[in-house]
């Protein structure tokens, strides 16, 4: 499936953060997943995911937000998980790696983000026109944005469960701030983990059709 599979450690101002990067021959785009609350690039629903991306030519980053040392300060605290400055922060400045790095270099790039990790994608995805071509979000808190909702220009995919009102609501909320195309799709009997028999399959497939449809060739440097 993949041509390339390997796990980095990417400098990211002042901290080194832990990903897991997965290249198919021939890629058509590179999708960079923003990790929600007290997840990580271990998380098995983002990883199948992944693994459905690849198999449509998208290679894909799975990284860790937080270093060892955060994750075991937030396991007591859990002020760092709902930090989206921070997390929008390395989420960029992530993604301003991909078009140079040798891996992924010149792919279109997409965000695919869970729970306050859609958050954070949509920040970053605000201030990075030129570089980030489409937004998932899967269960998301888009809501958590706040202000920069307004100036994502991305086309934005918000997947939710339809036995998760509350996540529902703050869904639709958002696409009220959101001037992109928006497109909300709610999943048929799914909690917000999407634990639910043929859910997370949904998901993978929707996330697909989604960057296949939005991420573009990018026009060779001059």
């Amino acid at each position: 499936m993949s041509e390339v599979e390997l796990s980095v450690r990417i400098p990211v101002g002042e901290v080194v953060l832990d990903a897991d990067v997965a290249v198919p021959r021939d890629a058509r785009g590179v999708v960079l997943f923003a990790h929600g609350s007290g997840s990580g690039r271990h998380s098995p629903r983002n990883r199948y995911v992944a693994g459905e991306l690849q198999r449509a030519g998208l290679a894909t980053v799975l990284a860790d937000l937080l270093t060892a040392d955060e994750e075991r300060a937030d396991a007591f605290t859990g002020h760092l998980r709902f930090d989206i400055g921070l997390l929008a922060a390395r989420v960029g400045a992530l993604a301003d790696r991909l078009p140079g790095d040798d891996l992924t270099r010149g792919l279109p790039v997409g965000l695919f983000g869970a729970s306050t990790g859609a958050a954070a994608a949509l920040v970053a995805a605000a201030t990075r026109p030129g570089i980030v071509q489409a937004v998932v979000s899967r269960g998301g808190r888009p809501d958590l944005a706040g202000n920069a909702l307004r100036t994502v220009r991305q086309p934005t995919l918000l997947i939710v469960g339809e036995r998760d009102p509350i996540v529902i609501d703050l869904n639709r909320e958002a696409m009220e701030s959101l001037t992109a195309h928006v497109r909300m799709e709610v999943v048929p009997h799914a909690t917000h983990l999407f634990e639910e028999p043929g859910a997370l399959e949904t998901v993978a497939r929707l996330a697909r059709d989604w960057f296949v449809r939005h991420l573009q060739a990018m026009p060779p440097a001059p």
